[in-house]
């Protein structure tokens, strides 16, 4: 039986502690401070349709879908997430954080981060709300031709880490490379590589975002999704969520079985999106932890 991907994650989340509790600290940009380890490394399951939504603590499905359309839509203006009650960019988007950075756009405009790269890669960005129609290069519908049409390339990846535009983004990315790969029984996976992984706050988001992500290629491509496998640079965890963190409930994981996720039918381009075609089935948890973002 394969491991559960969110029992490793709180195993790697243990070790931090115990880390912490002796006293091996590093300093980090935002002056919290971490207990952190480089390269580690875990598998999520994805097969019958399951989506790795943590159970040991409450993981926002629709929070989580609707900045993952805004990426699609390769959308960099904060207004249009909150306006869907979104808040999760607000601090980096904020003027005070835009002029620290350096940046002199108005306030909620990110610059050339996620969404941006995915679908304009390359393309000079002139602010949140200029049309890029056809500028750059549109990774994430290539990716999709090529799974159609090239499938077992092992080119099939999305980066993010466009170093010409790195000083133009309110923040680097963290999740930087994306691969997806077709196995020899027509199933699909995609593999994550995030240079900086915030364990206790971001990683949950990220392996929901990026599980969703593959599970929608495999949909758009005539294909089952089979796991979500997550490399992560450096995983710390900041010291402000370690005592909230002592709370993760590993019985939680082993007796709440795991959420799944539908697609409608209907959707056969990236381009025409809604959240309600994306349905979540029996979604388990734990309970909320809190936890402060860390900017």
């Amino acid at each position: 039986m394969d491991k559960d991907g969110e029992l490793e994650y709180i195993k790697v989340v243990e070790r931090l502690i115990k880390k912490y509790d002796s006293k091996s600290e590093r300093p980090d940009r935002t002056g919290i401070g971490t207990v952190s380890e480089f390269g580690v490394h875990i598998t999520y399951n994805l097969s019958g349709n399951v989506l790795p939504l943590f159970r040991c603590k409450f993981t926002p499905f629709k929070t989580i879908l609707k900045e993952l359309l805004w990426f699609i839509s390769g959308d960099t203006n904060n207004q249009t997430l909150r306006q869907q009650g979104v808040k999760i960019w607000d601090s980096n988007g904020s003027k005070h954080f835009l002029e620290k950075r350096g940046l002199n756009y108005k306030e909620g405009d990110l610059g050339p981060i996620y969404g941006f790269q995915w679908r304009h890669y390359g393309a000079e960005y002139k602010g949140a709300d200029h049309c890029y129609k056809g500028k750059g290069k549109d990774q994430l519908q290539e990716c999709i031709h090529a799974l159609k049409t090239d499938p077992f390339s092992r080119r099939n990846i999305i980066t993010t880490w466009n170093p010409e535009q790195i000083d133009q983004m309110a923040l680097p990315p963290c999740h930087v490379m994306y691969q997806v790969y077709v196995d020899e029984k027509n199933c699909l996976s995609g593999l994550l590589f995030q240079r900086s992984a915030d364990l206790g706050l971001g990683v949950p988001f990220n392996v929901a975002s990026y599980s969703i992500l593959t599970h929608l290629l495999a949909h758009l491509t005539g294909r089952k999704a089979q796991s979500f496998i997550h490399f992560m640079g450096d995983a710390h965890l900041y010291l402000d969520h370690i005592e909230p963190l002592r709370k993760l409930d590993k019985n939680a994981v082993q007796t709440i079985p795991c959420a799944t996720l539908k697609i409608a039918d209907r959707v056969t381009s990236i381009d025409d999106l809604r959240l309600n075609d994306f349905h979540v089935e029996g979604y388990g948890h734990k309970g909320k932890i809190y936890l402060p973002m860390a900017v």
